[in-house]
């Protein structure tokens, strides 16, 4: 049971630091996330970012293009994969402003997990519509 209670408490940083970024500041998702080659990301509006320059560079202009966010994670299921990986899912509600206009979130979440020297960090996140 500790491996799915580390776990979410690595969901719960993710989505604190999403909506940090989700309000302006990306800062946070430096902690967060594995800075690997292999880190990736799949954003709800399309794309694909592989690798940790591409996916900070996703949550920059993320926190660029939104403002007054808010966005909680629904229905967790935790999926162990090994002793030091597991993937969640679940459905992230919420809201935020994309320029003029408020837009709501109502998306099907995958999230990939992995132990590493630093506890347990994001490695994939994966929106689309619900």
């Amino acid at each position: 049971m500790a491996l799915e209670d580390d776990v979410r408490q690595a969901s719960e940083q993710f989505y604190a630091a999403l909506n940090s970024a989700l309000n302006g500041d990306p800062g946070p998702m430096e902690e967060i996330w594995s800075h690997g080659s292999d880190v990736s990301a799949m954003h709800p509006f399309g794309g694909r970012m592989l690798g940790w320059d591409e996916v900070r560079g996703s949550w920059e202009q993320a926190a660029q293009a939104f403002s007054g966010g808010q966005v909680a994670l629904d229905e967790m299921v935790v999926v162990p994969i090994t002793e030091d990986a597991a993937y969640t899912l679940g459905t992230e509600h919420g809201q935020g402003r994309l320029g003029d206009e408020t837009v709501g979130i109502e998306w099907r979440v995958t999230n990939a997990y992995r132990r590493e020297a630093g506890g347990w960090k994001i490695v994939h996140h994966h929106t689309d519509f619900s």
